[in-house]
């Protein structure tokens, strides 16, 4: 399977994406957050197919990708003013709106739940695919279960190589963690998984927004998650990871006095001099949280090609979109987060 360049896209390739989505098949779909393993959001059977190759659980509700703002009345009811207030800010873009759902979206999408994620994506590729076929795109992000998230074309051929039609490449993305996750089908407004809009200009639209408590812990195995990304350890290297949280000069002094012969690290780019002899992935300086967002999975991905027993990472701060990568890195952990 080839991953077809968007820049020197047709409008044969589109019709030929749209077909795929159309005929039930999977197609690798860019956005700016993370690359997407999509299907036709409307037919269960194209949906079951996304599980089966990705591997993951039945019980993970996925988010239905659409063109604009005016498709949400076809599969949502009951929608609120400030729904319109989001989305004429915040779309298209990295923004994911839980709303009470349509008979016709079909359980595989939702995990049986009576909402439904909805979203509408900045790259333009991918919402004409979408208009083309005129079927909403299923798509969680297109790796194996539980892996880091693919930011480009290539992550995501390593892992979904034989088992989908194709895959759109519009290079690497622009954001590099995956949408917030906002419920409002409850009061006040509850983010649910943080991400390419941060909870701080939620607010200026909102006023009050809660914060879900798996956002910074690990769900109990009864629980029901709402949103992708909620109850499983998602993001993981196949090396354990533990996360080091603190001033970042004592968070590298600590993990320096404890890596072992062969520990990995993640780390600020201020820091890498500090673990020579080490592999050593840097996500970008201390203060830009917009570069550790687009690192962030590209560095955990990196570990599994090298030879390391485990990972240590510095930890960036939780406000701003720091909180999602700061969210993606304890779930990388299983929440093994050690504070200095």
């Amino acid at each position: 399977m080839n991953a077809v360049e968007t820049k020197r896209l047709t409008s044969a390739d589109v019709e030929t994406a749209a077909a795929i989505i159309r005929s039930g098949g999977l197609l690798g779909i860019p956005t700016e957050t993370v690359y997407g393993l999509g299907a036709d959001g409307l037919n269960q059977e194209a949906v079951h197919a996304i599980f089966r190759a990705k591997g993951r659980p039945q019980d993970n509700p996925l988010i239905l990708h659409v063109p604009g703002t005016e498709w949400l009345e076809r599969y949502c009811e009951n929608i609120p003013d400030k729904a319109y207030d989001l989305t004429e800010k915040f779309w298209p873009g990295p923004l994911t709106l839980i709303l009470p759902r349509k008979p016709q979206v079909p359980d595989a999408v939702t995990a049986g739940l009576p909402t439904v994620g909805m979203r509408c994506p900045a790259c333009e590729v991918t919402r004409l695919v979408i208009q083309k076929a005129d079927t909403p795109i299923a798509a969680p992000s297109g790796n194996t279960s539980g892996r880091p998230s693919p930011t480009s074309a290539q992550d995501m051929l390593e892992d979904m190589d034989g088992k989908i039609d194709a895959i759109l490449d519009d290079g690497p993305c622009s954001v590099g963690v995956e949408s917030t996750i906002l419920d409002l089908t409850v009061t006040p407004p509850r983010l649910l998984r943080p991400g390419g809009v941060t909870l701080e200009e939620l607010e200026e639209v909102l006023g009050e927004v809660a914060v879900d408590d798996a956002v910074r812990r690990l769900m109990a195995p009864g629980e029901q998650p709402k949103a992708p990304g909620m109850k499983y350890r998602h993001y993981a290297p196949k090396a354990p990871v533990t996360v080091v949280k603190g001033d970042p000069d004592m968070t590298a002094g600590y993990i320096v006095a404890r890596m072992g012969e062969k520990s990995g690290v993640i780390c600020f780019d201020e820091f890498k001099g500090y673990f020579r002899g080490h592999p050593v992935e840097p996500i970008g300086p201390v203060h830009d949280q917009a570069e550790q967002a687009r690192r962030i999975f590209d560095a955990l991905r990196a570990f599994d090609h090298l030879e390391v027993t485990d990972i240590w990472a510095q930890s960036p701060t939780d406000d701003g979109i720091g909180l999602a990568v700061t969210n993606r890195l304890n779930k990388a952990a299983g929440f093994h987060i050690i504070e200095v």
